[in-house]
Parts: structure tokens; sequence; C-alpha cells
């Protein structure tokens, strides 16, 4: 199965404080599915390191309250372009992130509280009918 796989789980360093959360089940997720890398906030064009942000509500802010919404849109459209353009049949991402979170995600307040939602990309990807699987589901994956 070919699957988007945020690019910070197979060990690239684009998450926002410049480092990354590489999954210790990547390797093996890489020997039985094929892996397409994305990290929607770089498509969105924001760099590498970057200030944190969180989902409030329909936006989503930095901790200084500086509006990225644009970006984590843009981000989401042109991941969604490569999952179709490359035949991508799944996704998994980083869970809880403000682009990538599935079911949870930051509620916006910098707290490190835990709010029900999903991050921009997540979200449209499941609207377009792409099934999004957090990365404590690999191992569901890998059965």
């Amino acid at each position: 199965m070919r699957l988007l796989v945020s690019a910070c789980l197979l060990g690239c360093r684009c998450r926002y404080d410049g480092a990354s959360r590489e999954h210790p089940l990547a390797k093996e997720l890489a020997e039985r599915h094929t892996l397409v890398p994305v990290c929607p906030e770089q498509l969105g064009g924001l760099s590498t390191p970057r200030p944190p942000a969180e989902r409030r509500g329909g936006l989503v802010v930095t901790r200084d309250g500086t509006d990225v919404t644009e970006q984590y849109r843009r981000g989401a459209e042109e991941t969604l372009r490569l999952c179709r353009g490359l035949g991508c049949e799944a996704a998994v991402l980083k869970e809880r992130s403000p682009s990538c979170g599935r079911g949870e995600i930051y509620d916006g307040t910098f707290s490190g509280t835990l709010a029900a939602g999903d991050g921009v990309t997540a979200e449209l990807l499941s609207a377009a009918g792409v099934p999004v699987y957090g990365e404590s589901q690999i191992e569901e994956l890998l059965k």
C-alpha cells in the first residue's frame, strides 16, 4: 500500500522546533509499504524551526497570537494534491499536531491541554475520503 506519512515520523527534522519524532516502527513500515513523506507546514510555506502553533476554533495561531491559518490551509491542500497525485491510499500522521493531529489536538491555550479535534491536514484528508491514522496506530498497519 502507498502511504502518505508525516516526515517527522520518518526522522526528518521538520517539526516546529527543528527536531524529528522518528517512530521506532518507521523502518518496518517502510519495508511493508511504499511511504511518501510530507510536512504540511513546510508545504504551506512555514520555516523550520518556527514558532509553535495550535488550533483555536477555525484558526491556527502561534503562541504570540500570529495567525498562520492560511499557511496551514495551503499546506493541507498541497498534501492532498500529493496524496491524490501519487496514489496514496491512506495517511499516517503525527498525533496532536495542529496540522496532522487526528481526534485529539492541543486546545489553543499553549498549556499542554488536549481537546477533541483534528489538525487542518487531517481534517482535509478525511473529508476527501483518505483514511487517516495516527502514529499510535502503526502497529495496526503492520498486521
